[in-house]
């Protein structure tokens, strides 16, 4: 995912999002869906944004926006932060990066690290984590060449679900 240059960077704005955004949000959510081969895992509703991103803060939005075009908006990104044991610090970890198809390569997905970037060293963070599908050739070529990311291979996501978490209560001790 390098710049391309057949077309010019898009220069974007990028700002956080606000309740008013729910409706964007929701539809890159979807079109993420689409783009992961998820689209009926994608649960996600207007309640529930409004609730766990702009009530309770669990979550925050970054919005990317096309300036020459009213500010039409083009990406988000969706983090929220973690806490490292090991080096006492935060960590902001990016659930969820998406940049719509039409204006991918052009500089909206940088766009949107540098503000993390940003985000990250106000508040301290150690470090910024996130996961990639391993089929997802594109971004990882992205992630490791122009940010220099690292590959985690040694770790493993774990993950349980609804019904995991509810069985967690029957464990014995």
């Amino acid at each position: 995912m390098s710049e391309s240059k057949l077309q010019p960077a898009l220069p974007v704005n990028v700002r956080p999002a606000t309740p008013e955004d729910i409706p964007t949000i929701l539809g890159f959510i979807k079109e993420l869906a689409i783009y992961e081969k998820e689209s009926d895992a994608a649960k996600a509703t207007t309640e529930l944004i409004k609730l766990n991103v702009f009530e309770k803060e669990y979550a925050h939005v970054i919005i990317a926006e096309d300036p020459a075009k009213n500010n039409e908006p083009v990406g988000m990104a969706l983090y929220f932060f973690t806490f490292s044991t090991w080096t006492g610090k935060p960590s902001l970890y990016l659930e969820d990066l998406f940049v719509t198809e039409s204006v991918r390569n052009r500089g909206a997905g940088k766009a949107l690290f540098r503000q993390l970037g940003k985000i990250a060293e106000e508040k301290d963070c150690q470090r910024m984590d996130w996961s990639v599908l391993t089929w997802n050739a594109p971004s990882i070529a992205f992630y490791e060449k122009v940010l220099g990311a690292t590959r985690m291979e040694e770790w493993r996501q774990m993950r349980l679900e609804t019904e995991g978490i509810k069985r967690l209560q029957t464990l014995g001790l």
